[in-house]
């Protein structure tokens, strides 16, 4: 009578099949994309994270304001990525200022347009930017 744990072969043939499942596992497959309406109340959450750890970033003197959403989509992996991309301008508040915001006209007026990859959590509130890309208008 052969006693599998003592069986070499065997043994090795389960922990190969272990090791390649805990693989299949961890990988990412997308369970789902779609564009989403940028009034979704995770979206507008969001593109507020990614508006302030713009201007944290930026070593611009004055802050960026969304002008316009062109297009958010939504990914669901293992977690929660949106894809946005804005279009951004300079505004007349300077660092610390957020309220009263108006464009800056003339030779300050600054547009620009940017993707944004973002993980997101949202029942934990937590947001991380995995890329970001920015161009001038």
């Amino acid at each position: 009578m052969v006693r599998p744990w003592k069986d070499p072969q065997l043994l090795l043939a389960i922990l190969v099949a272990l090791v390649a499942l805990s693989h299949q596992v961890r990988r990412k497959t997308f369970m789902s994309v779609q564009e989403v309406p940028a009034l979704e109340t995770c979206v507008i959450a969001t593109m507020q994270f990614v508006t302030n750890e713009f201007n944290r970033e930026s070593d611009d003197k004055y802050n960026f304001r969304i002008v316009r959403v062109l297009k958010v989509r939504k990914l669901i992996t293992d977690h929660m990525e949106y894809h946005v991309n804005l279009e951004m301008r300079r505004t007349t508040c300077q660092r610390l200022e957020t309220k009263n915001c108006t464009f800056q006209e003339g030779e300050l007026y600054k547009q620009i347009e940017c993707f944004f990859s973002v993980f997101v959590v949202p029942w934990f509130e937590k947001y991380k930017i995995l890329n970001k890309t920015c161009t001038n208008d």
